[in-house]
């Protein structure tokens, strides 16, 4: 995780958790001169807009005062949805069993785009079988993750 996400995450976690909801993960997205800047909450109950609302006004009064983010910004709060974005080692172990997509920063094993069956973790890697293979891949080498939704 890059020292701007951690600064950011060790900033409004706290925020969003204080609101009632689970800080479910991060997004910071630098654009040339303007960025984007995502908060995924969550809860059991669900998320609805006013929840976004509720808590994106809070991130806003923080973010105002603080502001560790330089530059124009475009701020969106949101529920990670059904093709949830997974970000820690926990959540990887969580979703155990379920298809996902990993892309990484840098290419192993020549690619950087993998897709198959979620089987854990194993102590800072998130194992992946994609057919016959199962893959190893370094939680700090991992750029995006999200689950494939299934709709039986």
């Amino acid at each position: 995780m890059s020292s701007k996400l951690e600064q950011l995450q060790a900033l409004l976690a706290p925020v969003v958790e204080a609101l009632g909801y689970q800080c479910w993960g991060i997004e910071f997205i630098s654009q040339g001169r303007h960025s984007l800047l995502r908060v995924y909450i969550d809860n059991p109950d669900g998320i609805l807009i006013d929840d976004c609302e509720k808590v994106s006004r809070q991130i806003s009064g923080v973010l105002d005062v603080e502001d560790p983010v330089s530059g124009e910004y475009t701020l969106e709060v949101s529920s990670p949805g059904m093709d949830r974005p997974l970000f820690t080692l926990e959540q990887f172990a969580a979703h155990a069993g379920e298809q996902v997509k990993i892309r990484l920063r840098s290419p192993y094993e020549g690619r950087r785009n993998f897709q198959g069956l979620l089987r854990g973790v194993e102590e800072q890697d998130v194992v992946v079988q994609v057919d016959e293979h199962e893959y190893l891949l370094p939680i700090d080498s991992i750029d995006k993750a999200n689950i494939i939704p299934r709709f039986d």
